[in-house]
């Protein structure tokens, strides 16, 4: 199974030059790490910060310069820094090329939950909704199942919807899939990792064809 860091760098890989990328809070954040040394992209925090640089090492951190997670990060030469209006203007405006969230469930049909668990406190949904209603092109990054074990891709979410039929891709600990109109389809599984596995793993509905490669990190 991939690490989280792992995860993160294969969606790395699905960058193209000149795209204007928005990374959301977790796992999205690490992908500023492992950017291709060919492909050039701009990285957009919805904080208000266009150039968006890999996290800073320990020691070179400025608690001034920080992500919409509060972590903090670094700058790319040229990078520009504003107000969350004109941010939430290159978001809702269709501006950015590529957004890359977490989710706590996603659905077959490409609906994600990733804002809410019922019952416990919450500060709000950030900008996950702009980003969802937003976005042409959404890859989720995320654990294939839950700390006990039970699925988190799904035939219908169970937790409160953030966007409805907005998710193109999933990268998680087992798999990258597709979403397509039959439910997710297997593209590539993570080293080690059998297709055995992968389908006893999701709950939704899975399509597998022909010879599933691993991913190649």
């Amino acid at each position: 199974m991939l690490s989280k860091d792992q995860i993160a760098q294969r969606i790395a890989q699905e960058l193209q030059n000149n795209w204007y990328v928005n990374l959301g809070i977790g796992i999205p954040t690490l992908i500023a790490n492992h950017v291709p040394k060919d492909v050039n992209v701009v990285f957009q925090s919805e904080n208000g910060i266009l150039g968006m640089g890999p996290f800073p090492y320990e020691g070179e951190e400025d608690a001034d310069l920080i992500n919409a997670g509060k972590q903090t990060i670094t700058a790319m030469p040229g990078a520009v820094i504003f107000d969350s209006a004109t941010s939430f203007a290159m978001i809702r405006g269709q501006h950015i090329n590529l957004t890359v969230l977490g989710a706590m469930e996603v659905s077959d049909q490409g609906d994600i939950a990733n804002w809410k668990i019922p019952g416990r406190m919450v500060k709000g949904m950030g900008g996950a909704m702009d980003l969802v209603a937003s976005a042409e092109n959404i890859i989720v990054a995320m654990m294939h199942t839950n700390k006990r074990g039970q699925s988190k891709l799904l035939r219908q979410c169970s937790l409160p919807l953030t966007g409805v039929k907005c998710v193109k891709k999933v990268v998680t600990n087992l798999a990258v899939l597709d979403i397509t109109d039959k439910g997710f389809k297997l593209l590539e599984r993570a080293p080690g990792v059998t297709v055995e596995e992968i389908e006893k793993a999701t709950a939704g509905r899975l399509i597998v064809e022909g010879d599933i490669p691993e991913m190649e990190l």
